[in-house]
């Protein structure tokens, strides 16, 4: 019998935690790290080896993965004084994490210095996404080192896309879907909340736009999922939404690149962070909209 995979995990959050649950099993050992010791207990519970820096899981794991909350917090992951480059044992560093093409740069740039590769490997899903090993990948790196996470990739994702040899090609994926996303979020949380002041029942105009041109993965998933019930619990959160806006609209700036509508979009987010909800689902921004025009868009007998 061969030798378990030596494999690491940092950031054991919505995301990640369901990401790295996927990569338990009898041919892998999982080595994690995360500030939080509740979020790394959950994972040396159900088998992995807990440490106590990114640095230490470096130091075991010849392939670690990376799935944090903003480019500040991978950049110290990765080049930090406890960060992955001073690992003794890596050689491919996996960031899962939407931090824009400045920040992963950085982060390649650095880690080739110790030589390590890394592969630009940010997903789509969300968190139920996460949990059903159905997230989209969209990776980008050398082609060995693809090779090498491909497997483990395969596990997290249902479908991972190579979309380049060069890191960055990922974030800049994953910030033009997500700006799409935002986009659509906002304008259909307008237009439903119009709808319902109009006097058309929610959840028949969920049906109806799921049967016409307006269908999008908000009308077929996100809405009928977490608004119509009223349970707001998607997973991501408003903070998150709008740092993806953010970058998002920084890549467009730094290419000349207009983003009229976008802009728009993004104003929308940026002021439901303003209003103490940056730590709220992402799909509470419609109760803004409905509080200003006095309605509610819920299926019949969902709570308020």
């Amino acid at each position: 019998m061969s030798e378990p995979t030596q494999i690491g995990f940092i950031g054991l959050g919505q995301m990640g935690a369901p990401m790295a649950q996927r990569l338990l099993g009898p041919e892998v050992t999982l080595h994690v790290f995360d500030p939080s010791e509740t979020a790394a207990r959950r994972l040396t519970d159900a088998g992995a080896v807990g440490h106590a820096s990114p640095a230490a899981v470096a130091d075991v794991a010849t392939l670690v993965f990376a799935c944090l909350p903003s480019p500040r917090v991978s950049e110290d992951v990765a080049l930090g004084a406890n960060g992955v480059a001073s690992g003794k044992a890596i050689r491919v560093h996996v960031e899962m994490s939407t931090i824009g093409t400045a920040a992963i740069g950085r982060i390649a740039d650095g880690l080739a210095r110790h030589g390590i590769a890394t592969v630009d490997a940010p997903i789509s899903g969300g968190p139920p996404g996460a949990r059903a090993g159905t997230l989209a990948v969209m990776a980008a790196g050398a082609p060995e080192a693809l090779a090498v996470a491909d497997a483990a990739l395969r596990r997290i994702g249902r479908t991972v896309y190579t979309l380049g040899d060069r890191p960055g090609l990922g974030q800049m994926m994953k910030l033009v879907n997500n700006l799409v996303v935002a986009a659509n979020m906002a304008s259909t949380f307008e237009a439903l909340v119009l709808g319902a002041k109009g006097g058309l029942d929610p959840s028949t105009m969920v049906d109806v736009l799921n049967a016409s041109t307006g269908r999008s993965l908000v009308t077929t998933d996100i809405v009928p999922r977490a608004i119509l019930p009223g349970s707001f619990d998607f997973g991501a959160t408003i903070a998150v939404m709008d740092k993806d806006v953010t970058l998002g609209l920084a890549e467009a700036a730094s290419l000349a690149v207009p983003m009229w509508t976008l802009e728009q979009a993004a104003r929308l987010w940026r002021f439901a962070v303003t209003q103490g909800r940056k730590s709220d689902d992402m799909t509470t921004m419609i109760q803004m909209l409905e509080d200003w025009a006095g309605v509610k868009v819920r299926s019949q007998g969902a709570p308020d």
